[in-house]
């Protein structure tokens, strides 16, 4: 390489660096550098960079000359512009100084991708009684601590320690004292660790009276949420902001705005100051549960009922059966998930459709509804075990196993059975077992018998039933091995059968019977696997199935094929609301491919054994 592309490489590469580095930011900043001692302001640390995500171990300044009053605040946004993805975390805190003085906040850290960032160090001046930086900081002459005493965002939860899982409920409520207009939100909390539920309050803010401290506010509901926590360890709910207008009057002799405000408010003239109000951060102990030896625990948490119950116990072969599963209660609902059903052989399973009912008004409860879809292959009478739900129920610290009862299904033989290719081999078998008939061997004497014997008509006469014996023999002699072999006698006579139940189903295709016809496709189908691959009607399945087609290495293709026609197939049969005849030529068509794929794969493998 030379020197030239050797050094315009290196500086490519020095942008990129460069570049890369100055988009990630790590800032602090003040809403003030001259304060007075007895003033609280806002000290903020702010990373910026395309993967806020990305920061760790933050670690704040000493603030050896200041009460923290409040803190660390943490906040998150996120922006996307043109496609560039960009966001900031802040870290923020409300501080008082302890005297008067000059006074240097020294650096915070924080890293980023195994890079430590530092803040520039801040100097602030604090004097005795109230600065001109206060009275500069609206036009009105009203400073943010000012209102802030007298409107705030507070955010409390009904438990601080919790098990993972268990319902925990933030309240965020709003107190003031002001005149204020309609609040508008400026950034939601985020609910990391935590399964969130919004639950039920008034568009409209309705507030009613509280006495803080001698103070009376007025306080309105602004947000409840239902959190359910995902992890364990130490949880924060970052704070809550609004922009509130709230109305002041210009500052005349009195030294507090407030005597203006609530004792002669007509007094002056009313002026709006847009204020942020920022909750607090609420912090939240989360436990592990318990170890649990029940099987059927899945991670339920609350307090539940279980019913299961079947639509039918008595049917008919190849007719399906619904199985339905309600938990009801208060709890985790939303991750509650489907108890295991244990099937007899011979049932072809669908996956559940789940449905909810979830009540939001204060602790989140209802129903959560499993209802699976099975259809019995074969005739008999079968048992469903019961179904097992454990959950651990938080106020009494233990686990609970509920279970159903025993299910039993008696099937019936269905008149669209399939017959599969037993009685064709009974019928073969049979046949076969008739005596060949005695040929006569004898010849009648006649005065031209020399002559004859050295015709043709003799040579023909005497070689061709020899011939025919002796074809006849060899043709019985293998069809008696087959048939003292079933096995074998099923697998080639498989296509056969399958054919005689595609011709059944072309015919009712042109009569356009749709619930007949797939019905055929059905029994053509499962019929054709068990014979082929010699699968038993009471062990039949699709993943049976799939399983010896795989031994067997048929194609990947073919077996994708064979599920998708299967599912179909009996999709359209009992789903009512499904347009039967539309695609019934196409599944025709497929069947055929399928069978003749299966059968030429055979085949082949059986030519390179």
């Amino acid at each position: 390489m030379s020197t030239q592309k050797f050094f315009f490489l290196f500086l490519i590469l020095s942008l990129l660096s460069i570049q890369d580095s100055r988009a990630q930011t790590f800032t602090a900043s003040v809403n003030s550098t001259k304060v007075s001692s007895e003033e609280q302001f806002e000290i903020s640390f702010v990373f910026s960079g395309s993967d806020v995500n990305s920061i760790s171990n933050f670690q704040p300044p000493k603030f050896n000359d200041f009460v923290i009053l409040s803190g660390p605040n943490q906040s998150t946004s996120m922006q996307i512009i043109n496609g560039v993805v960009s966001g900031s975390r802040s870290f923020s805190y409300y501080i008082q100084a302890r005297s008067p003085g000059k006074f240097v906040i020294p650096s915070a850290s924080i890293v980023h991708k195994n890079e430590t960032l530092r803040t520039e160090p801040i100097t602030i001046e604090v004097v005795k009684g109230t600065p001109k930086s206060k009275q500069q900081q609206n036009d009105q002459g009203v400073s943010n601590e000012e209102i802030a005493e007298n409107l705030f965002i507070r955010a409390s939860v009904d438990k601080s320690t919790v098990f993972k899982g268990e319902q925990l409920t933030v309240v965020y409520k709003l107190y003031t004292r002001l005149n204020i207009a309609s609040p508008q939100i400026s950034k939601l909390p985020s609910y990391e660790g935590f399964w969130a539920e919004e639950l039920e309050t008034s568009n409209n803010i309705s507030f009613s009276r509280e006495t803080i401290d001698g103070k009376v506010y007025n306080v309105g509901v602004l947000k409840r949420a239902a959190l359910f926590p995902t992890q364990t360890g130490d949880l924060s709910v970052t704070p809550f902001e609004l922009k509130i207008p709230v109305q002041v009057q210009s500052r005349r002799r009195s030294n507090s705005i407030f005597d203006d405000f609530f004792n002669d408010p007509f007094f002056g003239r009313a002026q709006t100051v847009e204020y942020t109000a920022k909750s607090n951060t609420v912090k939240v102990k989360v436990n592990p549960l318990p170890t649990s030896n029940e099987v059927s625990f899945k991670g339920a948490v609350g307090n539940y009922s279980l019913t299961a119950s079947i639509d039918k116990e008595k049917i008919k072969q190849n007719e399906p059966i619904s199985v339905k599963i309600k938990i009801s209660g208060s709890g985790n609902l939303k991750l509650v998930d489907q108890p295991e059903i244990i099937f007899p052989n011979g049932f072809e399973v669908y996956d559940p459709k789940v449905t909810d009912e979830i009540i939001r008004s204060g602790i989140v409860s209802g129903s959560k509804n499993f209802e699976f879809l099975a259809i019995p292959r074969n005739s008999g009478k079968y048992e469903i075990q019961p179904i097992e739900f454990t959950f651990f129920n938080p106020s009494k610290k233990s686990f609970t196993t509920l279970t159903s009862k025993t299910f039993v299904v008696e099937v019936e033989q269905g008149a669209g059975e399939y017959e599969g290719s037993n009685a064709v081999v009974q019928q073969d078998i049979k046949l076969l077992d008739k005596d060949i008939r005695y040929i006569k061997t004898g010849l009648t004497q006649t005065n031209n018998q020399a002559i004859w014997i050295f015709s043709y008509s003799f040579l023909i006469a005497i070689i061709f039933p020899l011939l025919f014996a002796g074809t006849l023999l060899i043709w019985k002699r293998k069809e008696d091995n087959l048939a003292r072999n079933i096995t074998l006698l099923k697998n080639i006579k498989a296509q056969k059968v399958a054919s005689k139940r595609l011709k059944k189903a072309a015919k009712l295709l042109k009569t356009k019977n749709a619930d007949l016809f797939y019905e055929e496709i059905a029994f053509a189908l499962s019929g054709y696997i068990q014979d082929k691959f010699n699968i038993e009607k009471s062990d039949y399945s699709i993943d049976k199935a799939v399983t010896k087609l795989t031994m067997h290495n048929t194609s990947d293709e073919l077996i994708t094929s064979l599920k998708s026609t299967i599912e179909k197939c009996d999709f359209i049969r009992y789903a009512p609301a499904v347009d039967q005849q539309s695609d019934m030529q196409n599944m025709y068509d497929s069947t055929v491919k399928l069978i003749y794929g299966i059968e030429d794969s055979s085949d082949k493998r059986g030519k390179n054994v």
